[in-house]
Protein backbone atom coordinates (compact mmCIF):
# COMPACT_ATOMS: atom_id res chain seq x y z
CA UNK A 1 0.00 0.00 0.00
CA UNK A 2 1.29 3.82 -1.10
CA UNK A 3 2.35 5.42 2.44
CA UNK A 4 2.06 9.01 1.39
CA UNK A 5 -1.53 9.64 1.20
CA UNK A 6 -1.65 12.47 -1.39
CA UNK A 7 0.22 10.07 -3.95
CA UNK A 8 -2.06 6.75 -2.84
CA UNK A 9 -5.36 9.02 -3.61
CA UNK A 10 -3.38 10.14 -7.04
CA UNK A 11 -2.45 6.79 -8.39
CA UNK A 12 -6.27 5.59 -7.03
CA UNK A 13 -7.87 8.01 -9.53
CA UNK A 14 -4.97 7.29 -12.44
CA UNK A 15 -5.58 3.66 -12.16
CA UNK A 16 -9.43 3.38 -12.12
CA UNK A 17 -9.69 6.23 -15.11
CA UNK A 18 -7.12 4.09 -17.00
CA UNK A 19 -9.03 0.65 -16.34
CA UNK A 20 -12.61 2.24 -17.44
CA UNK A 21 -10.84 4.47 -20.28
CA UNK A 22 -8.60 1.85 -21.75
CA UNK A 23 -11.84 -0.46 -21.61
CA UNK A 24 -14.20 1.89 -23.54
CA UNK A 25 -11.33 1.86 -26.32
CA UNK A 26 -10.85 -1.80 -26.07
CA UNK A 27 -14.80 -2.29 -26.21
CA UNK A 28 -15.06 0.25 -29.04
CA UNK A 29 -12.65 -1.23 -31.43
CA UNK A 30 -13.93 -5.12 -30.34
CA UNK A 31 -17.64 -4.36 -30.88
CA UNK A 32 -17.38 -2.13 -34.17
CA UNK A 33 -16.02 -3.51 -37.32
CA UNK A 34 -14.94 -0.17 -38.97
CA UNK A 35 -12.47 -0.22 -35.87
CA UNK A 36 -10.82 -3.28 -36.51
CA UNK A 37 -7.71 -2.02 -39.29
CA UNK A 38 -4.35 -2.42 -38.62
CA UNK A 39 -3.55 0.58 -37.32
CA UNK A 40 -6.64 -0.04 -34.56
CA UNK A 41 -5.54 -3.24 -33.92
CA UNK A 42 -1.96 -1.27 -32.07
CA UNK A 43 -4.33 0.90 -30.51
CA UNK A 44 -6.31 -1.83 -28.96
CA UNK A 45 -3.12 -3.87 -27.79
CA UNK A 46 -1.74 -0.64 -26.46
CA UNK A 47 -5.22 0.01 -24.41
CA UNK A 48 -4.61 -3.66 -23.08
CA UNK A 49 -1.29 -3.40 -21.38
CA UNK A 50 -2.79 0.14 -19.90
CA UNK A 51 -5.69 -1.92 -18.53
CA UNK A 52 -2.97 -4.21 -17.26
CA UNK A 53 -1.02 -1.16 -15.89
CA UNK A 54 -4.03 0.69 -14.44
CA UNK A 55 -4.86 -2.55 -12.61
CA UNK A 56 -1.23 -2.90 -11.06
CA UNK A 57 -1.22 1.00 -9.98
CA UNK A 58 -4.29 0.19 -7.83
CA UNK A 59 -3.00 -2.99 -6.51
CA UNK A 60 0.05 -1.56 -5.33
CA UNK A 61 -1.77 2.01 -3.83
CA UNK A 62 -4.56 -0.22 -1.92
CA UNK A 63 -3.16 -3.83 -1.31
CA UNK A 64 -1.41 -3.73 2.25
CA UNK A 65 1.53 -5.60 2.64
CA UNK A 66 3.11 -7.54 5.68
CA UNK A 67 5.66 -5.77 8.11
CA UNK A 68 8.01 -6.76 8.33
CA UNK A 69 8.16 -9.17 5.25
CA UNK A 70 7.90 -13.17 6.18
CA UNK A 71 10.67 -14.60 5.55
CA UNK A 72 9.16 -17.35 3.05
CA UNK A 73 8.74 -17.49 -0.95
CA UNK A 74 6.03 -14.42 -0.44
CA UNK A 75 8.20 -12.45 0.95
CA UNK A 76 10.80 -12.76 -1.45
CA UNK A 77 7.85 -12.46 -4.14
CA UNK A 78 7.06 -8.71 -2.66
CA UNK A 79 10.68 -7.72 -2.30
CA UNK A 80 12.07 -8.45 -5.74
CA UNK A 81 8.84 -8.26 -8.04
CA UNK A 82 6.04 -6.24 -5.83
CA UNK A 83 8.39 -3.54 -4.36
CA UNK A 84 10.82 -3.19 -7.29
CA UNK A 85 8.03 -2.23 -9.45
CA UNK A 86 8.82 -4.98 -12.05
CA UNK A 87 6.04 -5.93 -13.08
CA UNK A 88 4.36 -2.59 -13.33
CA UNK A 89 7.08 -0.96 -15.16
CA UNK A 90 7.20 -4.08 -17.78
CA UNK A 91 4.06 -3.06 -19.07
CA UNK A 92 5.52 0.62 -18.96
CA UNK A 93 8.29 -0.72 -21.84
CA UNK A 94 5.76 -2.86 -23.52
CA UNK A 95 3.32 0.18 -23.66
CA UNK A 96 6.41 2.23 -25.11
CA UNK A 97 7.49 -0.48 -27.54
CA UNK A 98 3.92 -0.45 -28.37
CA UNK A 99 3.55 2.76 -29.54
CA UNK A 100 6.86 2.77 -31.45
CA UNK A 101 5.33 0.08 -33.69
CA UNK A 102 2.14 2.04 -34.06
CA UNK A 103 3.86 4.81 -35.26
CA UNK A 104 6.19 2.63 -37.64
CA UNK A 105 2.80 1.24 -39.33
CA UNK A 106 2.02 4.78 -39.88
CA UNK A 107 5.42 5.25 -41.14
CA UNK A 108 5.50 2.55 -43.63
CA UNK A 109 2.12 3.34 -44.61
CA UNK A 110 2.55 6.54 -45.60
CA UNK A 111 6.14 7.23 -46.91
CA UNK A 112 6.63 3.43 -48.38
CA UNK A 113 2.92 2.59 -49.46
CA UNK A 114 3.70 0.03 -51.78
CA UNK A 115 6.02 -2.07 -49.91
CA UNK A 116 3.73 -1.89 -47.08
CA UNK A 117 0.67 -2.91 -48.74
CA UNK A 118 3.09 -5.68 -50.16
CA UNK A 119 4.55 -6.54 -46.44
CA UNK A 120 0.94 -7.15 -45.54
CA UNK A 121 -0.67 -8.99 -48.65
CA UNK A 122 -0.73 -12.13 -46.87
CA UNK A 123 -0.85 -13.44 -44.07
CA UNK A 124 -1.83 -9.39 -42.26
CA UNK A 125 -3.19 -10.63 -38.81
CA UNK A 126 -0.48 -13.27 -37.84
CA UNK A 127 2.18 -10.58 -38.98
CA UNK A 128 0.51 -7.63 -37.06
CA UNK A 129 0.55 -10.55 -34.05
CA UNK A 130 3.98 -11.20 -34.50
CA UNK A 131 4.72 -7.65 -34.04
CA UNK A 132 2.99 -7.49 -31.16
CA UNK A 133 4.32 -10.62 -29.36
CA UNK A 134 7.91 -9.60 -30.29
CA UNK A 135 6.80 -6.00 -27.74
CA UNK A 136 6.73 -8.24 -25.29
CA UNK A 137 9.58 -10.28 -26.05
CA UNK A 138 11.60 -7.24 -25.61
CA UNK A 139 10.05 -5.71 -22.31
CA UNK A 140 11.18 -8.69 -20.89
CA UNK A 141 14.90 -8.58 -22.33
CA UNK A 142 14.64 -5.27 -21.41
CA UNK A 143 13.26 -5.41 -17.84
CA UNK A 144 15.00 -8.80 -17.07
CA UNK A 145 17.75 -6.82 -15.14
CA UNK A 146 15.14 -5.44 -13.02
CA UNK A 147 14.70 -8.91 -10.91
CA UNK A 148 18.57 -9.29 -9.80
CA UNK A 149 18.63 -5.27 -8.04
CA UNK A 150 17.21 -6.78 -5.24
CA UNK A 151 18.08 -9.45 -3.11
CA UNK A 152 16.01 -11.05 0.07
CA UNK A 153 18.73 -12.65 2.32
CA UNK A 154 17.25 -13.75 5.92
CA UNK A 155 14.20 -12.11 5.70
CA UNK A 156 15.40 -8.23 4.69
CA UNK A 157 15.18 -7.00 1.63
CA UNK A 158 18.31 -5.17 0.75
CA UNK A 159 19.94 -3.79 -2.68
CA UNK A 160 22.18 -5.95 -4.54
CA UNK A 161 25.78 -4.81 -5.49
CA UNK A 162 26.25 -5.08 -8.65
CA UNK A 163 29.65 -5.04 -10.07
CA UNK A 164 27.97 -3.85 -14.22
CA UNK A 165 25.10 -1.89 -12.26
CA UNK A 166 25.81 1.42 -13.77
CA UNK A 167 26.53 0.06 -17.09
CA UNK A 168 23.19 -2.12 -17.29
CA UNK A 169 21.34 1.00 -15.80
CA UNK A 170 22.59 2.91 -18.62
CA UNK A 171 21.86 0.16 -21.21
CA UNK A 172 18.27 -0.58 -19.55
CA UNK A 173 17.77 3.49 -19.91
CA UNK A 174 19.29 3.85 -23.57
CA UNK A 175 16.85 0.74 -24.68
CA UNK A 176 13.51 1.59 -23.01
CA UNK A 177 13.48 5.23 -23.77
CA UNK A 178 16.10 7.24 -25.84
CA UNK A 179 16.22 4.59 -28.54
CA UNK A 180 12.33 4.61 -29.00
CA UNK A 181 12.12 8.39 -29.01
CA UNK A 182 14.75 8.33 -31.45
CA UNK A 183 13.05 6.35 -33.74
CA UNK A 184 9.40 8.11 -32.75
CA UNK A 185 10.72 11.08 -33.56
CA UNK A 186 12.47 10.66 -36.87
CA UNK A 187 9.24 9.06 -38.40
CA UNK A 188 7.20 11.82 -36.95
CA UNK A 189 9.21 14.39 -38.78
CA UNK A 190 9.20 11.96 -42.23
CA UNK A 191 5.60 11.27 -42.01
CA UNK A 192 4.86 15.20 -41.41
CA UNK A 193 6.89 15.93 -44.84
CA UNK A 194 5.35 13.68 -46.54
CA UNK A 195 1.81 14.04 -45.52
CA UNK A 196 2.14 17.60 -46.89
CA UNK A 197 3.71 16.36 -50.16
CA UNK A 198 0.34 14.43 -50.43
CA UNK A 199 -1.90 17.62 -49.75
CA UNK A 200 -0.03 19.45 -52.61
CA UNK A 201 -0.46 16.71 -55.13
CA UNK A 202 -3.76 16.03 -54.46
CA UNK A 203 -4.84 19.80 -53.89
CA UNK A 204 -8.00 21.23 -53.65
CA UNK A 205 -11.35 19.31 -54.04
CA UNK A 206 -13.19 20.42 -57.14
CA UNK A 207 -16.18 22.40 -56.43
CA UNK A 208 -19.36 20.77 -57.12
CA UNK A 209 -20.31 22.72 -60.38
CA UNK A 210 -17.03 21.01 -61.52
CA UNK A 211 -18.36 17.69 -61.53
CA UNK A 212 -20.99 18.70 -63.05
CA UNK A 213 -21.91 16.11 -66.28
CA UNK A 214 -21.33 18.16 -69.83
CA UNK A 215 -23.39 17.82 -72.73
CA UNK A 216 -23.56 13.96 -74.02
CA UNK A 217 -22.46 12.31 -71.49
CA UNK A 218 -23.43 10.28 -68.99
CA UNK A 219 -23.83 10.55 -64.73
CA UNK A 220 -21.77 7.01 -65.08
CA UNK A 221 -18.76 8.72 -67.10
CA UNK A 222 -18.68 11.74 -64.82
CA UNK A 223 -19.36 10.84 -61.84
CA UNK A 224 -16.05 9.57 -60.98
CA UNK A 225 -15.10 9.64 -57.05
CA UNK A 226 -11.62 9.56 -56.82
CA UNK A 227 -10.90 13.14 -56.11
CA UNK A 228 -13.18 12.94 -53.27
CA UNK A 229 -11.84 9.74 -52.17
CA UNK A 230 -8.19 11.01 -51.99
CA UNK A 231 -9.16 14.09 -50.36
CA UNK A 232 -10.61 11.70 -47.87
CA UNK A 233 -7.95 9.32 -47.51
CA UNK A 234 -5.49 12.03 -46.53
CA UNK A 235 -7.46 13.77 -44.30
CA UNK A 236 -8.39 10.34 -42.68
CA UNK A 237 -4.63 9.89 -42.93
CA UNK A 238 -4.03 13.50 -41.27
CA UNK A 239 -6.22 12.61 -38.46
CA UNK A 240 -4.56 9.77 -37.56
CA UNK A 241 -1.13 10.95 -37.56
CA UNK A 242 -2.15 13.90 -35.31
CA UNK A 243 -3.88 11.77 -33.10
CA UNK A 244 -0.62 9.79 -32.71
CA UNK A 245 1.80 13.17 -32.48
CA UNK A 246 -0.10 14.11 -29.41
CA UNK A 247 0.43 10.74 -27.55
CA UNK A 248 3.80 10.66 -28.72
CA UNK A 249 4.48 14.29 -26.58
CA UNK A 250 2.21 13.11 -24.01
CA UNK A 251 4.42 9.92 -24.14
CA UNK A 252 7.72 12.42 -23.96
CA UNK A 253 5.93 14.44 -20.99
CA UNK A 254 5.27 12.10 -18.58
CA UNK A 255 8.35 9.48 -18.80
CA UNK A 256 11.10 12.26 -19.17
CA UNK A 257 11.68 13.56 -16.08
CA UNK A 258 11.40 10.12 -14.64
CA UNK A 259 14.25 8.80 -17.03
CA UNK A 260 16.57 11.57 -16.83
CA UNK A 261 16.01 10.49 -12.58
CA UNK A 262 16.86 6.75 -13.18
CA UNK A 263 20.04 8.01 -15.24
CA UNK A 264 21.32 9.77 -12.88
CA UNK A 265 20.82 6.76 -10.17
CA UNK A 266 22.34 4.80 -12.44
CA UNK A 267 25.55 7.17 -12.37
CA UNK A 268 25.22 7.16 -8.68
CA UNK A 269 22.55 9.48 -7.22
CA UNK A 270 20.10 8.34 -4.39
CA UNK A 271 17.21 9.88 -5.85
CA UNK A 272 14.55 6.87 -5.18
CA UNK A 273 13.17 8.24 -1.96
CA UNK A 274 13.22 11.69 -3.06
CA UNK A 275 9.80 13.37 -3.71
CA UNK A 276 10.32 14.48 -7.45
CA UNK A 277 11.26 10.68 -7.89
CA UNK A 278 8.07 10.00 -6.51
CA UNK A 279 6.34 12.51 -9.12
CA UNK A 280 8.22 11.22 -11.48
CA UNK A 281 6.52 8.02 -11.28
CA UNK A 282 3.04 9.16 -10.73
CA UNK A 283 3.67 10.98 -14.31
CA UNK A 284 4.46 7.88 -15.74
CA UNK A 285 1.58 6.27 -14.10
CA UNK A 286 -0.62 9.01 -15.55
CA UNK A 287 0.44 8.17 -19.28
CA UNK A 288 -1.92 4.74 -18.53
CA UNK A 289 -5.05 6.83 -18.81
CA UNK A 290 -4.37 10.06 -20.43
CA UNK A 291 -4.75 7.78 -24.09
CA UNK A 292 -8.31 7.52 -24.34
CA UNK A 293 -8.92 11.21 -23.14
CA UNK A 294 -6.74 11.95 -26.84
CA UNK A 295 -8.58 9.35 -28.87
CA UNK A 296 -12.24 10.74 -27.55
CA UNK A 297 -11.23 14.80 -28.38
CA UNK A 298 -9.09 14.00 -31.43
CA UNK A 299 -9.45 10.58 -33.23
CA UNK A 300 -12.51 10.83 -35.23
CA UNK A 301 -12.50 7.75 -36.35
CA UNK A 302 -12.90 6.38 -32.34
CA UNK A 303 -15.56 8.67 -31.79
CA UNK A 304 -17.36 7.55 -34.83
CA UNK A 305 -17.02 4.10 -33.50
CA UNK A 306 -18.56 5.01 -29.92
CA UNK A 307 -21.02 7.00 -31.78
CA UNK A 308 -21.79 3.57 -34.02
CA UNK A 309 -21.32 1.14 -31.11
CA UNK A 310 -24.14 3.39 -28.58
CA UNK A 311 -26.24 4.17 -31.28
CA UNK A 312 -26.02 1.63 -34.12
CA UNK A 313 -29.80 -0.15 -34.42
CA UNK A 314 -31.59 3.39 -34.56
CA UNK A 315 -29.00 5.44 -36.34
CA UNK A 316 -29.14 2.56 -38.85
CA UNK A 317 -33.15 2.51 -38.67
CA UNK A 318 -33.62 6.22 -39.25
CA UNK A 319 -30.95 6.71 -42.26
CA UNK A 320 -32.35 6.84 -45.72
CA UNK A 321 -30.56 4.36 -47.97
CA UNK A 322 -28.20 6.68 -50.18
CA UNK A 323 -26.92 8.05 -46.92
CA UNK A 324 -26.36 4.60 -45.94
CA UNK A 325 -24.49 4.02 -48.85
CA UNK A 326 -22.57 7.09 -48.49
CA UNK A 327 -21.58 6.45 -44.85
CA UNK A 328 -20.51 2.73 -45.59
CA UNK A 329 -17.95 4.29 -48.43
CA UNK A 330 -16.75 6.73 -45.99
CA UNK A 331 -16.01 4.00 -43.35
CA UNK A 332 -13.81 2.08 -46.11
CA UNK A 333 -11.52 5.17 -46.59
CA UNK A 334 -9.27 4.57 -43.85
CA UNK A 335 -9.45 0.86 -43.30
CA UNK A 336 -5.33 0.17 -44.90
Amino acid sequence: MEKILVLRIYKTIVGIIGILGNGLVCLVIGKVSSMQTRTNAFIFHQAVVDVLGSTMLLLQSEVPLPEPLPDSAQGYFICVIWNSNFVLFLLFVISTYNLLSLTMERYFAIVYPFKYQAAFAAHPRLKVDLIIAGCWVLGVAIKSYGLVIFEFPNGKCVARDIPISQVMGILTAVLQYVVPVAVMLFAYIRISVELKRGAAQVGPVPAPAALAPAAGTSNSDTSRPAPNMMESLMQARRNTFKTLLIVFITFLVCWTPNQLLFFMFTVGWTVHDKWYYLLSVAMVATNCCVNPVIYAFKYRQFRNGFLEMVGRGKRNRNMPNNAIASHQISRQIPNE
